[in-house]
C-alpha cells in the first residue's frame, strides 16, 4: 500500500529530501514490476537495480515475494559499492525483514521497532559511509 513500514536516514539534516526521493521512486519500482510482470513472479531474483540516478544520489530499488518494497537511496560519489555489494545489502534486509515478520507479537503492516533490525541497518549504513 505503499507506506513506509521504517525508514533511516543518516545525516538526519535532509531527512525529508530522503522521504520525497523515496516515495517518488515506489513509482519506478511499480512500473518495473509491471514491465517484469509474470517474469519476477518464476524469477528467484527479486532485486530491480538501479532505479534512476540523480546528480546527488542513486537510489535502488528489491520487492519480496509479498510485494513489500525496499528501496536505498546511496550517495552517487560513492564508487566503491558495486551492484553485487547493493544486491547483498538488500538480501541482509530482506532476511532480517523476515525474521521480524517470524516475530508472534509483530502484526504485519505496523511500523517496524525492532532493535536487531535497527542494528543491522546501522551497521550496513557504517559500511557505506
Amino acid at each position: 500500500q505503499n507506506y513506509p513500514l521504517y525508514i533511516r536516514s543518516v545525516p538526519t539534516e535532509n531527512e525529508l529530501k530522503f522521504h520525497y526521493t523515496v516515495h517518488t521512486s515506489l513509482d519506478v519500482v511499480d512500473e518495473k514490476i509491471s514491465a517484469m510482470g509474470k517474469a519476477l513472479v518464476d524469477q528467484r531474483e527479486l532485486y530491480l537495480g538501479l532505479l534512476y540516478p540523480t546528480e546527488d544520489y542513486k537510489v535502488y530499488g528489491y520487492v519480496t515475494n509479498s510485494k513489500v518494497k525496499f528501496v536505498m537511496v546511496v550517495d552517487s560519489s560513492n564508487t566503491a559499492l558495486r551492484d553485487n555489494e547493493i544486491r547483498s545489502m538488500f538480501r541482509k534486509l530482506h532476511n532480517s525483514y523476515t525474521d521480524i515478520m517470524c516475530n508472534p507479537f509483530y502484526n504485519p503492516g505496523d511500523r517496524i521497532h525492532s532493535r536487531a533490525f535497527d542494528t543491522m541497518v546501522n551497521s550496513m549504513m557504517m559500511q557505506v559511509c
